[in-house]
């Protein structure tokens, strides 16, 4: 039998050949029990993260077996911007009777009304809603021409519905508007182009925050909606 000596200060410390395989042998078995013990979780498991991934993980895994039969395009569909748009029949647009041939049009499209009112306009409010306008050597017929009448106020709701209303409404100047789009079947000049639509989301935003006092908006679900969008 050999022995080892092990020398710690002043002290010696002999330990025996067999000793020390036995001990080797142990210290193996014990750290391949705690690795196979561990390695029944994978690498980024919820148990050596915070509670919040680990609620996270969780909700992650019970929508997943909920919903084994997730289609691409439907979550691709879930993803989508949902914007809101200010949409305004100008007076002439009123006074011509064009207000029901206009919403019925974004119903048409599928688009939700969320806010609707008649409503006369404020110098103030007009001066405000133009104001990227307001060097414009047109800026006071402009304004004069806004309050000149009842304006019909609508926000309307959807995905993309910013760009497709302005497809829908046609171009600034009427001659230039393709015929189906309102200002194209519709109007005539630029003075009296009928109708008012935001050109951004942000803008879309601002307005119906201009025009729509708190309350005044409703959140509704259309029924159609799963035969409007997959």
């Amino acid at each position: 039998m050999e022995a080892m000596g092990v020398f710690c200060g002043t002290n010696s410390i002999y330990v025996t050949s067999s000793q020390l395989r036995t001990s080797n042998t142990n210290t193996r078995s014990s750290q391949l029990r705690t690795t196979q013990h561990l390695s029944a979780f994978p690498s980024k498991s919820h148990l050596f993260s915070s509670s919040t991934s680990s609620s996270y993980a969780k909700t992650i895994r019970t929508k997943s077996s909920t919903n084994t039969g997730i289609f691409l395009p439907h979550l691709i569909a879930s993803l989508e911007q949902v914007d809101r748009t200010y949409i305004m029949v100008k007076p002439d647009g009123v006074q011509r009777g064009l207000v029901g041939e206009i919403i019925s049009r974004f119903e048409k499209k599928g688009f939700k009304l969320i806010g609707l009112k008649l409503f006369q306009c404020s110098k103030e409010l007009a001066e405000e809603h133009y104001k990227d306008l307001n060097q414009r050597s047109f800026f006071p017929k402009l304004s004069e021409y806004i309050t000149s009448g009842p304006v019909v106020s609508m926000a309307w709701e959807g995905v993309g519905v910013v760009p497709s209303a302005r497809k829908l409404i046609g171009a600034t100047n009427p001659l230039q508007a393709e015929p189906g789009t309102i200002r194209g079947d519709f109007a005539v000049e630029t003075g009296r182009n009928v109708i008012h639509g935001s050109d951004s989301p942000e803008n879309g935003e601002r307005e119906i925050a201009l025009w729509f006092k708190e309350g005044e908006l409703c959140e509704w679900t259309p029924v159609l909606h799963p035969w409007l969008r997959e």
